[in-house]
């Protein structure tokens, strides 16, 4: 998913802003590449037309309206087969293993990762939306798989996956992050 404006972030286009060095897009495209995923679909928007320059010729680009999040997911998955595994491209540090123990935490139905809101809040990074799960307080990440049916929660405490870039202080924390020690 990097068809959305990127206004907290107000850098350009989101997808193709750099963390160490390397557009996030192209980040989470690595881990994917990584993974034991085979198929890689792009969704797009008019408000990205560097980005889908950016990503002609390098995976399926679907084009969605444009008109946010939930709308360009649902416009997407009517031209993908479910389950279908779903990350947006501000989602730097995703590592392909991690890709994987998604997968291999799917069984039925959709699945949503989240991370504890409080390492999020331990990381400094902006907790943009939160839910109640088992009494705890968690933030989805981004990483999702989508299916027919019932939504599981799946909960990580990997520390990659707290770090969504939205705003100027999410992208110090993944540039320190992703340079490591």
């Amino acid at each position: 998913m990097c068809g959305g404006r990127g206004t907290r972030l107000d850098r350009g286009e989101k997808p193709l802003f750099e963390v160490a060095g390397e557009p996030m897009v192209d980040r989470v495209l690595d881990a994917l590449a990584e993974s034991r995923i085979d198929t890689v679909h792009a969704v797009t928007s008019p408000h990205v037309p560097e980005t889908t320059a950016h990503l002609g010729g390098r995976v399926h680009l679907i084009e969605a309206p444009g008109d946010g999040y939930v709308e360009d997911l649902g416009a997407a998955l009517e031209t993908v087969e479910k389950p279908a595994l779903t990350v947006v491209a501000d989602l730097p540090l995703l590592a392909g293993e991690v890709v994987d123990r998604t997968l291999a935490a799917y069984d039925a139905g959709s699945l949503t990762v989240c991370v504890p809101t409080h390492l999020k809040e331990a990381l400094g990074v902006s907790a943009e939306t939160t839910r109640s799960h088992g009494g705890r307080e968690c933030s989805p990440t981004g990483l999702n798989v989508v299916g027919d049916g019932d939504e599981t929660i799946h909960l990580s405490y990997d520390a990659r996956l707290a770090v969504n870039v939205n705003r100027p202080g999410d992208a110090e924390v993944a540039e320190v992050l992703a340079r490591g020690p």
